[in-house]
């Protein structure tokens, strides 16, 4: 089987600015451990979700030169799903509970447990349509090359 392959220039184009972007994502990351401005930080969950991210950019470069494998895109759907899981009462709470709605309350602070798990549900929400991207790319691409 022929691993290598040709990703036409407006795909290739993409798939950077793509990686740019989670790249980006996970450089932010970093600020999410700091137990003075986040709810329930934790080293661990912030590590996990940079390396997510980074995980992500990695992918969209390597996919611009040869095919992805399948179990890796799958897996990674999952993560992205499970998260949204975990954090999705979060923004029910957000949108239909008794406080007003807010993403950035008076800064960028997580102070409110609603407001951290809302921007964790989108987080989420973003790399499962990244993930997902690369995975029909994957798949198309895969079955043009059988």
């Amino acid at each position: 089987m022929n691993t290598s392959r040709r990703t036409p220039p407006i795909f290739t184009a993409v798939h950077i600015v793509c990686a740019i972007l989670f790249g980006a994502f996970a450089w932010l990351q970093r600020n999410d451990i700091d137990p003075e401005i986040y709810y329930k930080s934790s080293s661990l969950d912030a590590t996990l979700w940079f390396v997510f991210y980074l995980l992500i950019a990695v992918l969209f470069v390597i996919a611009i030169f040869r095919p992805l494998p399948r179990w890796l895109l799958i897996v990674s759907i999952l993560a992205c799903l499970v998260e949204m899981v975990m954090t999705g009462p979060g923004l029910v709470e957000n949108l239909f509970g008794d406080r007003e709605f807010t993403m950035t309350q008076v800064s960028m602070s997580a102070e409110d447990p609603r407001v951290e798990l809302s921007r964790e549900f989108f987080g989420a929400v973003i790399a499962f349509a990244g993930v997902l991207f690369l995975f029909l790319r994957n798949e198309k691409t895969s079955s043009k090359q059988g």
